[in-house]
């Protein structure tokens, strides 16, 4: 597959100061010219993103982004930013159906990307998600992941095996029906909030 067709990503570690020079340190590590960098906003917002920017100038990173930011933190970095961020990374699933955050990504043509797209494997036991899979003759994974790419999400699933890895690619060849979406949809525990996370960790 042609590089120019596969995102390498990293994440900057917001308590160090030099996104530059770490980027340089990650190119070391895996052995390629260009990494894709994103950072979550421990410090601020806009604390790192200047020095994402120089990375991204100088060749570094091919595409620079964030992580966990809300609605708010999408504002300040815009106002901020020279570069706009790519993709704004955060977990999205059925129970965590951020609408308000996903709009603000929408308005500002930030790729919105769900990482736990099936709850870390927690959300293919409900009961909704079941049923719906049986009626689709699919999985609940199956049914988790469509239901992020019917809401244009990208989506990152992580698996061990190669069997769940080859179950979760096949996505592409059904569609969940206006009802079944907004049966999943009703399963939010978020309210429809705009921000990335409940509570930090940082």
């Amino acid at each position: 597959m042609p590089r120019d067709q596969v995102f390498i990503t990293t994440k900057f570690q917001p308590r160090r100061h030099d996104p530059d020079a770490e980027a340089q340190k990650s190119l070391r590590h895996l052995g390629v010219e260009q990494i894709d960098l994103v950072h979550w906003p421990e410090g601020g917002a806009t604390r790192a993103w200047a020095g994402l920017e120089r990375a991204r100038e100088r060749g570094l990173a091919r595409s620079i982004g964030v992580s966990n930011f809300s609605a708010a933190d999408l504002d300040a970095v815009i106002a901020a930013a020279t570069i706009p961020p790519a993709v704004n990374q955060v977990e999205f699933n059925p129970q965590h159906y951020r609408r308000a955050l996903l709009d603000a990504c929408g308005r500002h043509d930030i790729a919105a990307e769900a990482y736990s797209p099936l709850g870390t494997g927690r959300y293919v036991a409900d009961t909704t998600v079941a049923k719906i899979a049986r009626q689709a003759s699919r999985t609940p994974a199956q049914v988790l992941l469509r239901w992020c790419l019917q809401h244009g999400l990208i989506v990152i699933t992580k698996s061990t095996h190669r069997a769940r890895i080859d179950e979760n690619a096949q996505i592409f060849d059904f569609a969940l029906s206006a009802e079944n979406m907004a049966e999943l949809d009703a399963l939010d525990q978020t309210g429809g909030t705009d921000r990335a996370l409940e509570s930090t960790w940082w």
